[in-house]
């Protein structure tokens, strides 16, 4: 049954890597050490897009430590009944990132901002 999974999740992340403006992805544990990633097929060896493992690790602590700020803070402000957080999306000049966390793993994705 696990092998399953693992095929479901491949599939899913070959699907994720066909969206368009899809740049990149992080799979993150719990401690926020970096399991998988992986980007878009067109980027170039040379570009400054590229991510390496160094680049994914660097990425990854500054994913983990704005969710759990992120998270913390939205918590003080808001009655807890409206529930915990799901996503975190934020915006800069090169990418969009949409962070979303689901039980001990967390998935962060990069994606073209659409003003391209």
């Amino acid at each position: 049954m696990a092998h399953n999974q693992v095929n479901e999740i491949d599939e899913l992340l070959k699907d994720l890597k066909q969206t368009p403006g899809f740049k990149a992805y992080l799979i993150l544990n719990s401690d926020g050490i970096v399991i998988r990633w992986d980007q878009a097929d067109n980027i170039s060896e040379g570009s400054s897009q590229v991510m390496t493992y160094q680049s994914a690790v660097q990425h990854a602590h500054h994913i983990t430590e704005l969710y759990n700020k992120s998270t913390a803070h939205i918590k003080e402000l808001f009655e807890p009944d409206d529930g915990p957080v799901e996503n975190v999306r934020l915006r800069t000049e090169e990418y969009e990132m949409i962070i979303s966390s689901i039980g001990n793993y967390t998935l962060a994705v990069f994606q073209d901002d659409g003003n391209e």
